[in-house]
């Protein structure tokens, strides 16, 4: 089965149209019109071979909704016509324990989950993403999406900002009674917002520009502080249960540490091309405050995720794009102007 894509032959050749083949859908497969992609951070360092084993050509894209196409004949959970997800992974080991606890993300076999693009297949071709008219996935891997299909390039976005900031939210216990603070306001923070402040915690947004200010209040955010007044850092000093971290740069990781309550946790879901400097000691052992990480989401917790969202009405901000214009849209993402996320609207492939 062949499916029209936009795909990069090198680090720095730009996106063209490509025809690319998809596997007619075998027994536990599920055939999938795509009809939206969001865009992620991970796309262009992976798109331009900034982050290392970059295959070419590379098709991009692992925020996807679209349709069901067709379903192999031991395909139980999906139907033809029924509206669903695919997200960062379409395969992993199953067997190890990360696995059987559905935590795929987390996958300890021999290469880990494979990658919705550029992951490995079989004899070591690469897989391809989602910006393309047509993805085939085993049932495993697909999602359910409830939300009413005016929503759905809203949607994308969820599959990969959505989960990741949720994982750490509900594995640290995000919820009423709790401080729960959120470092960056772009495409993972502004979802890290909503979700916080929808799970009932007391929820405060730090962005470097007093500008967002009442921005971020909108989208849920109870309080607002500006990281670069030492006054209003120091307001919320030895205060949070848990901050999530989403600045994809090197910074100073003491300067939120040191707002963590005893036992409190900061988790990192930014990568940032350079590592942090090394934080203090002293300021995590005489609190036992703790610096952790979270890895997007896995199969069940993405579905749970996607769930809540249409029960809760939330969606990502998005600006809707056609295909042809990624590149101007690499180009302001490096640029952070964006709110929040760019979602693809598949139908200008088809054009």
């Amino acid at each position: 089965m062949q499916a029209r894509a936009f795909a990069t032959q090198s680090p720095s050749t730009p996106f063209g149209p490509q025809t690319i083949d998809r596997r007619a859908p075998g027994p536990e497969d599920v055939a999938i019109e795509i009809l939206y992609c969001g865009v992620c951070h991970s796309d262009l360092h992976t798109a331009r071979g900034e982050w290392p084993g970059t295959q070419y050509p590379c098709v991009p894209g692992h925020e996807i909704v679209g349709k069901v196409m067709a379903v192999g004949a031991k395909v139980t959970k999906f139907k033809p016509g029924q509206l669903v997800g695919v997200g960062c992974m379409v395969d992993s080991c199953r067997t190890c324990h990360s696995c059987q606890e559905g935590l795929e993300q987390y996958c300890e076999g021999p290469v880990g989950f494979t990658g919705t693009y550029n992951g490995p297949v079989g004899g070591g071709a690469n897989t391809h993403g989602g910006y393309s008219t047509a993805i085939t996935v085993d049932q495993h891997f697909v999602l359910s999406i409830s939300h009413a299909e005016k929503d759905l390039a809203a949607v994308a976005p969820l599959l990969c900002a959505g989960i990741t900031t949720w994982s750490p939210l509900k594995h640290w216990g995000a919820g009423p009674g709790k401080k729960v603070g959120i470092v960056g306001i772009g495409g993972l923070g502004h979802m890290g917002i909503k979700l916080a402040h929808a799970l009932g915690a007391k929820t405060v947004g730090f962005t470097t520009s007093p500008g967002k200010v009442d921005e971020i209040r909108r989208l849920g955010a109870d309080d607002v502080v500006v990281s670069t007044d030492p006054a209003q850092m120091a307001a919320h000093a030895g205060s949070f249960d848990l901050i999530v971290n989403t600045v994809a740069v090197s910074h100073n990781l003491d300067t939120y540490v040191s707002l963590l309550k005893r036992d409190g946790t900061m988790v990192l879901v930014g990568a940032p091309p350079t590592p942090h400097p090394s934080p203090a000691v002293f300021n995590l052992v005489f609190k036992r405050r703790a610096i952790a990480g979270s890895l997007i989401g896995g199969i069940p917790e993405t579905q749970e995720m996607l769930d809540f969202c249409a029960k809760h009405n939330i969606v990502s901000e998005v600006e809707v794009i056609p295909m042809q214009d990624i590149e101007k849209a690499y180009g302001r993402m490096l640029k952070s102007d964006v709110k929040y996320r760019f979602s693809i609207d598949m139908a200008s492939l088809k054009s």
